[in-house]
Protein backbone atom coordinates (compact mmCIF):
# COMPACT_ATOMS: atom_id res chain seq x y z
CA UNK A 1 0.00 0.00 0.00
CA UNK A 2 2.80 2.34 0.97
CA UNK A 3 4.70 1.52 -2.22
CA UNK A 4 1.59 2.25 -4.31
CA UNK A 5 1.17 5.62 -2.56
CA UNK A 6 4.84 6.49 -3.18
CA UNK A 7 4.54 5.59 -6.85
CA UNK A 8 1.43 7.77 -7.17
CA UNK A 9 3.24 10.73 -5.55
CA UNK A 10 6.29 10.28 -7.78
CA UNK A 11 4.07 10.08 -10.88
CA UNK A 12 2.19 13.25 -9.88
CA UNK A 13 5.43 15.13 -9.24
CA UNK A 14 6.86 14.06 -12.58
CA UNK A 15 3.75 15.35 -14.35
CA UNK A 16 4.02 18.68 -12.51
CA UNK A 17 7.73 19.04 -13.33
CA UNK A 18 7.13 18.22 -16.96
CA UNK A 19 4.37 20.81 -17.03
CA UNK A 20 6.65 23.44 -15.50
CA UNK A 21 9.41 22.65 -18.00
CA UNK A 22 6.96 22.89 -20.88
CA UNK A 23 5.61 26.21 -19.58
CA UNK A 24 9.12 27.58 -19.16
CA UNK A 25 9.98 26.82 -22.78
CA UNK A 26 6.58 27.75 -24.18
CA UNK A 27 6.52 30.36 -26.97
CA UNK A 28 5.98 33.88 -25.73
CA UNK A 29 5.42 37.22 -27.40
CA UNK A 30 6.46 39.28 -24.34
CA UNK A 31 9.96 37.93 -23.68
CA UNK A 32 12.88 36.61 -25.66
CA UNK A 33 15.23 37.66 -28.45
CA UNK A 34 14.51 38.48 -32.08
CA UNK A 35 16.62 39.68 -35.01
CA UNK A 36 14.91 41.54 -37.85
CA UNK A 37 16.61 41.89 -41.22
CA UNK A 38 15.83 45.10 -43.07
CA UNK A 39 17.20 46.94 -46.05
CA UNK A 40 19.08 50.08 -45.00
CA UNK A 41 16.49 52.21 -46.80
CA UNK A 42 13.88 51.49 -44.13
CA UNK A 43 16.15 50.83 -41.18
CA UNK A 44 14.92 53.88 -39.26
CA UNK A 45 11.23 52.96 -39.14
CA UNK A 46 12.09 49.34 -38.29
CA UNK A 47 14.30 50.44 -35.39
CA UNK A 48 11.62 52.82 -34.14
CA UNK A 49 9.03 50.03 -34.09
CA UNK A 50 11.49 47.68 -32.36
CA UNK A 51 12.17 50.29 -29.67
CA UNK A 52 8.44 50.79 -29.16
CA UNK A 53 7.91 47.06 -28.73
CA UNK A 54 10.75 46.73 -26.22
CA UNK A 55 9.36 49.63 -24.18
CA UNK A 56 6.00 47.85 -23.98
CA UNK A 57 7.59 44.46 -23.30
CA UNK A 58 10.83 45.05 -21.34
CA UNK A 59 11.75 41.36 -21.32
CA UNK A 60 12.13 41.34 -25.11
CA UNK A 61 15.32 42.19 -26.94
CA UNK A 62 15.03 43.01 -30.64
CA UNK A 63 18.07 43.54 -32.83
CA UNK A 64 17.67 45.24 -36.20
CA UNK A 65 20.29 44.13 -38.70
CA UNK A 66 20.69 45.76 -42.11
CA UNK A 67 20.93 43.49 -45.11
CA UNK A 68 20.12 43.99 -48.79
CA UNK A 69 16.47 43.17 -49.46
CA UNK A 70 17.05 40.10 -51.63
CA UNK A 71 19.67 38.67 -49.25
CA UNK A 72 17.33 39.08 -46.29
CA UNK A 73 14.64 37.17 -48.17
CA UNK A 74 17.09 34.35 -48.88
CA UNK A 75 17.91 34.10 -45.16
CA UNK A 76 14.20 33.87 -44.37
CA UNK A 77 13.72 31.07 -46.90
CA UNK A 78 16.74 29.22 -45.49
CA UNK A 79 15.28 29.44 -41.99
CA UNK A 80 18.09 31.60 -40.60
CA UNK A 81 15.80 34.61 -40.16
CA UNK A 82 12.43 34.97 -38.42
CA UNK A 83 11.38 38.38 -39.75
CA UNK A 84 12.38 40.44 -42.81
CA UNK A 85 11.11 43.76 -44.12
CA UNK A 86 10.21 43.82 -47.80
CA UNK A 87 9.04 46.43 -50.29
CA UNK A 88 8.97 44.73 -53.67
CA UNK A 89 6.34 42.26 -54.83
CA UNK A 90 7.39 38.63 -54.80
CA UNK A 91 7.10 36.62 -57.99
CA UNK A 92 4.67 33.65 -58.10
CA UNK A 93 7.70 31.35 -57.94
CA UNK A 94 9.04 33.14 -54.84
CA UNK A 95 5.63 32.94 -53.13
CA UNK A 96 5.46 29.22 -53.88
CA UNK A 97 8.96 28.72 -52.47
CA UNK A 98 8.09 30.75 -49.37
CA UNK A 99 5.00 28.66 -48.64
CA UNK A 100 6.87 25.40 -49.21
CA UNK A 101 9.88 26.34 -47.07
CA UNK A 102 7.99 27.92 -44.16
CA UNK A 103 4.81 25.82 -44.28
CA UNK A 104 2.89 29.12 -43.97
CA UNK A 105 0.47 30.98 -46.21
CA UNK A 106 1.89 34.06 -47.88
CA UNK A 107 0.32 36.82 -45.78
CA UNK A 108 2.39 40.02 -45.99
CA UNK A 109 1.89 42.23 -42.93
CA UNK A 110 1.73 45.70 -44.50
CA UNK A 111 2.56 48.53 -42.12
CA UNK A 112 3.74 51.68 -43.96
CA UNK A 113 3.82 53.56 -47.24
CA UNK A 114 7.34 54.69 -48.09
CA UNK A 115 8.80 55.95 -51.36
CA UNK A 116 11.84 55.95 -53.59
CA UNK A 117 12.83 59.55 -54.25
CA UNK A 118 15.17 61.25 -56.70
CA UNK A 119 17.47 63.92 -55.26
CA UNK A 120 19.94 66.46 -56.61
CA UNK A 121 22.28 68.92 -54.84
CA UNK A 122 20.54 71.93 -53.33
CA UNK A 123 22.08 74.32 -55.86
CA UNK A 124 21.14 72.21 -58.89
CA UNK A 125 19.04 74.03 -61.51
CA UNK A 126 16.98 70.88 -62.01
CA UNK A 127 13.46 71.24 -60.56
CA UNK A 128 11.68 68.03 -61.59
CA UNK A 129 12.17 64.74 -63.40
CA UNK A 130 9.85 62.88 -65.76
CA UNK A 131 9.10 59.18 -65.97
CA UNK A 132 10.56 59.16 -69.49
CA UNK A 133 13.79 60.75 -68.24
CA UNK A 134 14.12 58.07 -65.58
CA UNK A 135 13.31 55.24 -67.97
CA UNK A 136 15.74 56.48 -70.62
CA UNK A 137 18.45 57.33 -68.09
CA UNK A 138 18.47 53.80 -66.71
CA UNK A 139 19.57 52.47 -70.12
CA UNK A 140 22.11 55.22 -70.81
CA UNK A 141 25.87 54.66 -70.70
CA UNK A 142 26.14 57.95 -68.78
CA UNK A 143 24.97 56.11 -65.66
CA UNK A 144 23.54 59.34 -64.28
CA UNK A 145 21.50 57.66 -61.53
CA UNK A 146 23.27 56.70 -58.30
CA UNK A 147 21.88 53.75 -56.31
CA UNK A 148 23.06 52.33 -53.00
CA UNK A 149 24.08 49.00 -54.52
CA UNK A 150 22.87 45.84 -56.20
CA UNK A 151 20.21 43.65 -54.50
CA UNK A 152 18.95 46.81 -52.75
CA UNK A 153 15.29 47.67 -52.27
CA UNK A 154 15.60 50.95 -54.18
CA UNK A 155 17.06 49.30 -57.28
CA UNK A 156 14.59 46.41 -57.10
CA UNK A 157 11.60 48.72 -56.83
CA UNK A 158 12.59 51.07 -59.67
CA UNK A 159 13.35 48.09 -61.92
CA UNK A 160 9.98 46.55 -61.07
CA UNK A 161 8.24 49.86 -61.82
CA UNK A 162 9.60 49.84 -65.37
CA UNK A 163 9.13 46.08 -65.76
CA UNK A 164 12.86 45.53 -66.11
CA UNK A 165 15.41 43.28 -64.45
CA UNK A 166 17.90 45.07 -62.15
CA UNK A 167 20.80 43.45 -64.02
CA UNK A 168 19.67 45.18 -67.23
CA UNK A 169 19.87 48.71 -65.76
CA UNK A 170 22.86 51.03 -66.03
CA UNK A 171 23.70 53.07 -62.94
CA UNK A 172 26.42 54.27 -60.59
CA UNK A 173 26.87 53.09 -56.99
CA UNK A 174 27.65 54.83 -53.71
CA UNK A 175 27.12 52.37 -50.81
CA UNK A 176 24.44 53.64 -48.44
CA UNK A 177 21.53 56.08 -48.80
CA UNK A 178 23.07 58.62 -46.43
CA UNK A 179 26.41 58.45 -48.27
CA UNK A 180 24.65 59.21 -51.54
CA UNK A 181 23.27 62.43 -50.07
CA UNK A 182 26.58 63.43 -48.45
CA UNK A 183 28.64 62.84 -51.60
CA UNK A 184 26.16 63.90 -54.27
CA UNK A 185 27.65 67.42 -54.40
CA UNK A 186 30.80 65.93 -55.94
CA UNK A 187 28.78 64.76 -58.94
CA UNK A 188 26.60 67.69 -60.08
CA UNK A 189 25.49 65.83 -63.22
CA UNK A 190 24.18 62.83 -61.26
CA UNK A 191 20.85 62.09 -59.58
CA UNK A 192 20.68 60.19 -56.31
CA UNK A 193 18.05 57.49 -55.82
CA UNK A 194 17.28 56.90 -52.13
CA UNK A 195 14.60 55.71 -49.77
CA UNK A 196 12.41 58.45 -48.27
CA UNK A 197 12.82 57.02 -44.76
CA UNK A 198 16.52 57.95 -44.95
CA UNK A 199 15.59 61.51 -43.97
CA UNK A 200 11.84 61.51 -43.39
CA UNK A 201 11.92 61.97 -39.59
CA UNK A 202 10.58 65.51 -39.09
CA UNK A 203 12.51 66.55 -35.97
CA UNK A 204 15.61 64.35 -36.17
CA UNK A 205 18.86 66.37 -36.39
CA UNK A 206 20.55 63.98 -38.80
CA UNK A 207 17.48 63.99 -41.05
CA UNK A 208 17.35 67.78 -40.97
CA UNK A 209 21.03 67.99 -41.95
CA UNK A 210 20.54 65.58 -44.85
CA UNK A 211 17.42 67.39 -46.09
CA UNK A 212 19.36 70.65 -46.19
CA UNK A 213 21.94 69.12 -48.54
CA UNK A 214 19.59 68.08 -51.36
CA UNK A 215 16.25 68.79 -52.94
CA UNK A 216 13.73 66.09 -53.76
CA UNK A 217 12.54 66.21 -57.35
CA UNK A 218 8.82 65.98 -58.09
CA UNK A 219 8.12 63.24 -60.63
CA UNK A 220 6.21 64.28 -63.75
CA UNK A 221 3.99 61.66 -65.38
CA UNK A 222 1.76 62.44 -68.37
CA UNK A 223 2.09 66.16 -67.75
CA UNK A 224 1.18 66.03 -64.04
CA UNK A 225 3.65 66.57 -61.21
CA UNK A 226 3.65 64.33 -58.11
CA UNK A 227 5.43 64.78 -54.78
CA UNK A 228 6.51 62.21 -52.20
CA UNK A 229 4.59 63.94 -49.40
CA UNK A 230 1.82 62.61 -47.13
CA UNK A 231 -0.85 63.21 -49.78
CA UNK A 232 1.22 61.58 -52.50
CA UNK A 233 1.84 58.53 -50.33
CA UNK A 234 -1.67 58.27 -48.90
CA UNK A 235 -3.31 58.29 -52.33
CA UNK A 236 -0.34 56.40 -53.83
CA UNK A 237 -0.41 58.89 -56.71
CA UNK A 238 3.32 59.50 -56.37
CA UNK A 239 4.59 56.96 -58.93
CA UNK A 240 7.30 55.48 -56.70
CA UNK A 241 5.21 54.94 -53.59
CA UNK A 242 5.94 51.53 -52.11
CA UNK A 243 4.26 49.59 -49.33
CA UNK A 244 6.54 48.11 -46.66
CA UNK A 245 5.58 44.76 -45.21
CA UNK A 246 6.87 42.08 -42.88
CA UNK A 247 7.37 38.44 -43.82
CA UNK A 248 7.92 35.86 -41.10
CA UNK A 249 9.12 32.32 -40.65
CA UNK A 250 7.33 31.54 -37.39
CA UNK A 251 4.29 29.33 -37.08
CA UNK A 252 3.29 30.04 -33.46
CA UNK A 253 2.46 33.25 -31.62
CA UNK A 254 5.97 34.01 -30.43
CA UNK A 255 7.88 37.28 -30.37
CA UNK A 256 7.96 37.65 -34.19
CA UNK A 257 4.20 37.50 -34.52
CA UNK A 258 3.81 39.68 -31.42
CA UNK A 259 6.06 42.34 -32.94
CA UNK A 260 4.14 42.32 -36.22
CA UNK A 261 0.80 42.62 -34.45
CA UNK A 262 2.14 45.59 -32.45
CA UNK A 263 3.47 47.30 -35.60
CA UNK A 264 0.06 47.11 -37.27
CA UNK A 265 -1.95 48.35 -34.28
CA UNK A 266 -2.79 51.98 -33.52
CA UNK A 267 0.34 52.46 -31.39
CA UNK A 268 2.65 50.99 -33.99
CA UNK A 269 1.04 53.07 -36.72
CA UNK A 270 1.58 56.23 -34.66
CA UNK A 271 5.28 55.36 -34.62
CA UNK A 272 5.21 55.00 -38.41
CA UNK A 273 3.62 58.44 -38.67
CA UNK A 274 6.25 59.99 -36.40
CA UNK A 275 8.85 58.58 -38.77
CA UNK A 276 7.40 60.80 -41.49
CA UNK A 277 5.86 57.89 -43.39
CA UNK A 278 2.23 57.13 -44.20
CA UNK A 279 0.66 54.53 -41.87
CA UNK A 280 -0.84 51.66 -43.84
CA UNK A 281 -3.62 50.91 -41.35
CA UNK A 282 -5.74 54.01 -40.78
CA UNK A 283 -7.74 54.12 -37.56
CA UNK A 284 -10.83 56.27 -37.25
CA UNK A 285 -10.90 58.72 -34.35
CA UNK A 286 -14.40 59.49 -33.16
CA UNK A 287 -15.07 62.62 -31.09
CA UNK A 288 -18.38 63.19 -29.35
CA UNK A 289 -19.53 66.82 -29.21
CA UNK A 290 -21.72 67.85 -26.30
Amino acid sequence: MKNSFKLAVIFALSIMLAGCKKEKNAPSYHKGDLTIFTDESFQSVTEALAEGYMINYPETHIKVETKKEDLGLLDLLKGSAKVVVMSRNLTPEEIKTYEERTDLKFLPARFAADAVVFVVPKDSPKESISMDEINNGLTSDKKEFIFDGTNSSNLNFVAEKFKKQPKDLKFSIIPGNQKIIEELGKYPDKIGVIGLNTFSRPYDKTSERLREMVKVLPVVDKGKSYNADFDGLRTMEYPFTRVLYFLINEGNFNIANGFIRFSCTHLGQKIVQKEGLQPYNLYKREVQMR
